[in-house]
């Protein structure tokens, strides 16, 4: 374990090596419990995919005491999720985010963090010798925890108040085979707060379309909204090769379930999964504009080259002019015997 400590932040990575993967018969599994902050945390996976996802899922566990924490104790932790590939290191799947942990969010992470098949095939190095390691890197800012987790709660939970009739119900769900007491929308990510408060302060028909449905629902409808909208803003034309357009296109495909009015988004999709094609086409308009520019450049040579040839030419043709005056051609085959 590695740790890193100053005056106002707090770092900690811990790497769990699990072994004989393939003869785990528990669907959940938790590392060993660690310690930051006076505070026990573990690793938590689903080896063989929650609710039957066919993905690994990972998540960052702050229930190893969490029948000894304190009366309103909460703490906002930026952390990194990894999947190290043993054979190249630059292949590792790494996953970061931030979330609130308080009695009542007491864990964090990725459902789908990477398909089955892909983390099982030996060629990809993330299973050798039948061994899988997972690290989790945490960052603790004791400022932006002091500064952020006591203000009131974000305007998207007010616009969400405002706009649909009436408050919409206290739910318990299972999560983890744990009940969990859910208030608010604490389950969606913090940075998809701007992007969804902009978003529906535009069309409200967002958020007209969400009543009379569960605190779980629109939790559900409202993530899949933040993470479209936080590809788009976070993704550049360069980052959109084959594998970028087919998550967005999964994404895409799961927030279209919520029966969201997108029409004013959708063409902002459609362009950005047609990047790959632009970008191949590119990719070929730039060689052929090189192929081009290199035969012009050929081409202004060959010319100067010509007008040259040609000053020759007319010069020879002078002297040629100027020596031929008077000058007797000769057979040179003839003999020199003269005539009696």
């Amino acid at each position: 374990m590695e740790k890193e400590n100053n005056k106002d932040k707090m770092f900690e990575k811990y790497t769990w090596t699990i072994k004989d993967f393939s003869k785990l018969g528990s669907h959940k599994l938790f590392s060993q419990k660690f310690s930051i902050d006076d505070h026990l945390w573990r690793i938590l996976i689903f080896p063989k995919g929650l609710n039957n996802m066919n993905h690994l899922s990972i998540y960052l566990d702050g229930g190893a005491s969490v029948g000894n924490l304190a009366e309103g104790w909460k703490k906002f932790i930026n952390f990194k999720l990894a999947l190290i590939n043993q054979i190249n290191h630059k292949m590792t799947k790494t996953r970061e985010t931030e979330h609130q942990f308080d009695a009542k969010n007491i864990d964090w992470g990725f459902s789908q963090f990477i398909p089955l098949d892909e983390l099982h095939n030996p060629k990809n190095g993330f299973i050798v010798n039948d061994t899988c390691i997972i690290e989790v890197e945490i960052l603790v800012s004791k400022l932006k925890q002091e500064n952020e987790v006591d203000k009131p709660d974000n305007k998207i939970k007010d616009i969400l108040t405002k706009h649909i009739d009436k408050p919409l119900p206290k739910e318990t769900f299972t999560t983890f085979g744990e009940t969990l007491d859910l208030k608010g929308l604490g389950k969606i990510e913090q940075h998809f707060f701007p992007l969804l408060e902009q978003v529906c302060s535009k069309h409200p028909s967002l958020l007209n379309s969400q009543k009379k449905r569960t605190l779980e629902y629109v939790e559900w409808a409202f993530t899949a909204l933040g993470r479209v909208l936080h590809f788009l803003k976070t993704k550049m034309v360069k980052d959109m090769d084959e594998d970028a357009c087919n998550h967005l296109q999964i994404l895409w495909e799961e927030l279209e379930t919520f029966k969201f009015d997108l029409t004013w988004l959708e063409p902002h999709v459609q362009s950005a999964l047609n990047m790959k094609n632009y970008k191949e086409r590119s990719v070929e308009v730039k060689k052929l504009k090189e192929n081009v520019s290199s035969l012009e450049m050929e081409t202004k040579m060959l010319e100067e080259k010509m007008i040259e040839t040609k000053v020759n030419l007319e010069i020879a043709r002078r002297e040629l002019t100027k020596i031929s005056e008077g000058f007797v051609e000769y057979n040179l085959d003839d003999g020199l015997a003269y005539g009696g």
